[in-house]
């Protein structure tokens, strides 16, 4: 199938605070020159906050892990977890029509969809609310016919069962998720025929369906306060960090973003020129800074890991444009501009821009600047 992104795109993308600060803990599970690895889970985080992944997201993430931009696209459209157009702002129901599910009645299911949301797959339904799609077996075969809706599996449906809980969810509701028959996650319909000695001590709900009843999140969208444990692996962002952290907030749902007929957020506003702004934090000391690039030939900073088109930007208008101005900077004044990239804080020291920017100004050459050379780096 060809995949492609959605002709209409909102603006401009950002992670929200909480779900920034879990993607930049994702990061550092990675080895050194290695952050391509989390591109999936970053992607994944996209969806789950917008809905659905548009390019501005994409382009961000690509940002963040210095990847080309093609090559984060290519992993977007590859793998069908990713949504490409806009879906439902209450539920993407997406229909199991493999084997199993075919036999016990997905057929009915199907029709279900298109006569409650539209007649074809990933088409908004009239009022915005919903969107559905065939899928591949979701491995729920002992309860089929099933769907997966938001993060839960809705199983052993019938048509009558399924319409209701489409309209359950359009009224507000949240029904439970698990078998709608009433048998307790995959055991025989009419009760244990061994183990009996378990049954009166296990909850109301099997173990999933009861875990998104007591948390409350079942069909909600990721806000980002759901996670505390941002790096467990991390000693500086592991349990110490959980321990600071406010206990999560219960969030209403968080509707999907519409395309460009609805404007997205406005883009965040470019950071000022030193002259002109009070730096947003006291922490660390400020860096000497330039009005404008010597001789008005500023240094190519992308050639330094970490550093892409909007990083750039933002640099140059904080007065820093040559390699050596960067490697002057002392531990203090990195600080002071980790703190002041807004939405990349911390990206000096994480990825060493004082020693590469050392090399460069010195006349040699890294790795990744060998790389940017070949164009084999986005810029």
């Amino acid at each position: 199938m060809l995949r492609r992104l959605h002709h209409e795109q909102p603006d401009s993308f950002a992670f929200t605070p909480d779900n920034l600060a879990w993607a930049e803990a994702q990061i550092t599970k990675y080895p050194e020159g290695r952050q391509a690895s989390a591109v999936i889970p970053l992607l994944w985080r996209a969806q789950e906050q917008e809905g659905w992944l548009t390019r501005p997201a994409i382009e961000h993430i690509a940002e963040m892990l210095g990847m080309a931009y093609i090559r984060v696209l290519e992993v977007a459209t590859f793998y069908f977890m990713f949504q490409l157009s806009p879906v439902g702002s209450v539920a993407h129901v997406q229909v199991c029509g493999t084997l199993s599910c075919m036999i016990c009645g997905a057929e009915d299911l199907i029709a279900v969809c298109k006569d409650k949301i539209a007649d074809k797959p990933f088409a908004l339904s009239a009022d915005g609310k919903f969107s559905w799609e065939e899928v591949e077996c979701l491995g729920s075969c002992s309860n089929a016919p099933m769907v997966q809706i938001g993060k839960d599996y809705y199983e052993d449906l019938t048509a009558e069962s399924f319409a209701d809980i489409l309209d359950r969810l359009a009224k507000g509701d949240v029904p439970v998720p698990g078998p709608q028959n009433g048998r307790y996650g995959s055991e025989p319909l009419s009760g244990l025929t061994s183990l009996k000695e378990f049954e009166s001590g296990r909850k109301q709900y099997n173990a999933s369906a009861q875990l998104a009843v007591d948390i409350g999140d079942t069909v909600k969208r990721i806000q980002g306060d759901e996670v505390p444990l941002l790096a467990p692996w991390n000693a500086q962002n592991g349990a110490a960090a959980v321990a600071e952290k406010p206990a999560a907030k219960k969030a209403p749902a968080k509707p999907a973003a519409k395309p460009a007929a609805k404007k997205a957020e406005p883009k965040a506003e470019k950071p000022a020129p030193a002259a002109k702004a009070e730096p947003a934090t006291a922490e660390g000391t400020r860096p000497e800074a330039l009005d404008a690039a010597r001789d008005g030939k500023a240094d190519d900073l992308k050639m330094i890991k970490g550093v892409g088109p909007k990083l750039e930007l933002m640099l140059n208008e904080l007065g820093f444009y040559h390699f050596d101005q960067i490697a002057a900077w002392s531990a203090d004044e990195v600080a002071w501009v980790d703190q002041n990239l807004k939405g990349f804080k911390g990206r000096v020291s994480r990825d060493n821009w004082v020693e590469q920017a050392s090399t460069l100004a010195a006349g040699g050459t890294t790795e990744f600047a060998s790389r940017v050379k070949k164009g084999d780096v986005y810029d």
